[in-house]
Formats: structure tokens, C-alpha cells, sequence
């Protein structure tokens, strides 16, 4: 097996863990730890896959400022007072069979697939993944891009 596809099943399965442990957790701040190896996982694998900016928004935006919001949200809400929900069970059944009928989906159309990329002419390939974002930024999409940082700067005025 490749080395590539070994780690990247390696932090794929963290990631996925750290999702699970992170809605099973009763502790709030557990599960803001399980958020963020997950978060980091998240960016390993834009690595692997050569997506340098993706990482380093993930890295920056996901794992370090929302973090720290959902950390400071959850110093200044009260969590002493657990509360009581009716049909918990019901509900947890639920989204159960909810979520292994999806996952049943997902597996079955990988299992259809057949696993070969479609090619890709070498000629469409830029230098690096930052160069394409940069050149589809100030080229395809400069108004939306324009709109957004004047709604930004509205928002922050």
C-alpha cells in the first residue's frame, strides 16, 4: 500500500473519531478538544491532498478563531445546572438510524465507484493551489469577491 493513502486513512479515521468523541462527550470542553483534533485532522488531510491555502485557512480560521470562541462561549455560559430533556431515547435512536442509513449510502456509492480519477490535461494545472484561488479571486469572481469585503468592512464599522 501507499504511503500517501496510509496516512491519509490514518487521519481520516482520527478525524471521524474525533467527530464521534466529540458529540459524545457530556463535558463541553471535552468536546471543544475533540472539535479541534478534528479540525486539525481536517487540515492534515488538505495537505496530503496539495491544497496549501485550504490548510491554512482550516488552520487559522477553523482551529484557531473559532475555537477560541467556542471556548470563551462556553467559560461565560453557566454549565452547573444540567437539564432534563423528555424522549432523549427516542431521539437518540433517531438520528441513529438516521445516520447509519447515510453512512449505508455513502458506503454503497463507493463501493460503486470505480475508483480511477477522470484525467486532467497538464495544461490545466497551475503552479500551486494558492495561484489558482488568487487568479480566480481578481479574474471569474472579483465582484462577489468586492461585495463581500465592502459588507466586511460595513460589519466591522
Amino acid at each position: 500500500m501507499d504511503w500517501g493513502l496510509a496516512i491519509f486513512y490514518f487521519f481520516a479515521a482520527l478525524a471521524v473519531v474525533g467527530g464521534v468523541m466529540m458529540i459524545t462527550r457530556k463535558n463541553a470542553v471535552h468536546s471543544a478538544v475533540y472539535l479541534v483534533l478534528t479540525f486539525v485532522s481536517v487540515a492534515a488531510i488538505y495537505i496530503l491532498l496539495g491544497a496549501e491555502f485550504l490548510f491554512a485557512v482550516q488552520v487559522l480560521v477553523y482551529a484557531g478563531g473559532i475555537m477560541v470562541l467556542f471556548l470563551f462561549v462556553i467559560m461565560l455560559y453557566n454549565l452547573e445546572e444540567p437539564r432534563r430533556f423528555s424522549g432523549v431515547r427516542l431521539r437518540l435512536m433517531t438520528s441513529a438510524v438516521v445516520t447509519f442509513l447515510l453512512f449505508g449510502m455513502l458506503v454503497r456509492q463507493f463501493a460503486r465507484s470505480t475508483g480511477t480519477p477522470a484525467p486532467i490535461g497538464s495544461a490545466l494545472l497551475p503552479e500551486s493551489n494558492l495561484q489558482l484561488v488568487g487568479a480566480l479571486l481578481f479574474t471569474d469572481y472579483l465582484l462577489p469577491f468586492e461585495v463581500v469585503s465592502v459588507l466586511l468592512l460595513v460589519a466591522m464599522i
